[in-house]
């Protein structure tokens, strides 16, 4: 009867520190949306998401950060679409042309965790030497370049532990009747292909808010990139620079915030319907 009770009590105290993690998880996300929103909807308005700077932006309110939206969208966009063509090949060879137990898929997860592991400031810094060794000036390509290294590590990894959920049996099941690895590929694919969106999404969330990587990369312009070749400014570098300086630029700053705020919460819902409509066509 003690053991009895002692396993209830024990069971009543974790799911109590469960839920208390849970509420202050909660409760911290709310409070930065609560401070970005409420802050940022004070100084947000639609000239400043429409409109390029002017030539008096540095010391009045003339024109928007249109440039930054428009920077951060083609820099991540072109990233994102390089990331994926390379870590999805890489997913499937590891877990479909190679055991998931072999010394090769070993060695790639650790290094590949390594790589997800490593601050994205150097990610910038190591992009930066390889620029300037082949003499490349900061620029669209150079934020693209860097932004690519930062996806591949996160869609491989997040990949493979998708890929790891589809049964052996299936696979087994498909090679027993006769099916080539391609066509075994298939099946596959359509029971990862939910995950494998989600995580394209979320590695877009990180990358579209990350500020360290691009600081040394991509630039920072008031005017917007035209080529590959140009400086582009960014959203997270944007706030970066504005939070710092006198007014009005932290009100700037607060607006920035909360269209990368809503860009990245928009991200994370159409990751979720996406995933939902895919796996409900699967079943």
């Amino acid at each position: 009867m003690k053991k009895l009770k002692s396993k209830y009590i024990e069971e009543y105290v974790m799911r109590g520190l469960m839920v208390l993690a849970t509420i202050l998880v909660l409760l911290f996300v709310a409070s930065i949306i609560w401070t970005i929103f409420s802050k940022g909807v004070k100084s947000l308005s639609w000239d400043l998401v429409t409109k390029l700077p002017g030539k008096d932006w540095n010391t009045a309110e003339d024109g928007g950060f249109l440039n930054a939206i428009l920077g951060s969208l083609m820099i991540v966009l072109p990233a994102a679409v390089i990331g994926a063509c390379v870590s999805i090949p890489v997913v499937f060879y590891m877990t479909m042309y190679k055991r998931r137990a072999s010394r090769l898929s070993y060695i790639a997860r650790l290094a590949y965790d390594i790589l997800f592991g490593i601050p994205s400031i150097v990610y910038g810094a190591f992009a930066f030497t390889i620029m300037v060794l082949v003499g490349m000036r900061a620029s669209v390509m150079g934020g693209i370049l860097v932004t690519t290294l930062l996806i591949i590590p996160i869609m491989i990894r997040s990949g493979d532990e998708i890929a790891k959920t589809v049964p052996d049996e299936m696979v087994e099941a498909a090679y027993s009747l006769g099916a080539t690895k391609w066509e075994t590929l298939k099946v596959v694919l359509r029971q990862i292909l939910p995950g494998m969106v989600t995580a394209f999404l979320l590695a877009v969330g990180k990358a579209i808010g990350d500020a360290a990587s691009v600081m040394f990369t991509a630039g920072f312009s008031d005017q917007l990139a035209t080529s590959l070749s140009d400086p582009s400014a960014t959203l997270p570098l944007a706030i970066f620079n504005w939070i710092t300086m006198p007014d009005p630029f932290p009100d700037r700053a607060y607006a920035a915030a909360l269209v990368l705020t809503i860009i990245v919460l928009l991200l994370s819902l159409t990751s979720r319907i996406i995933t939902r409509r895919i796996t409900k066509n699967n079943l």
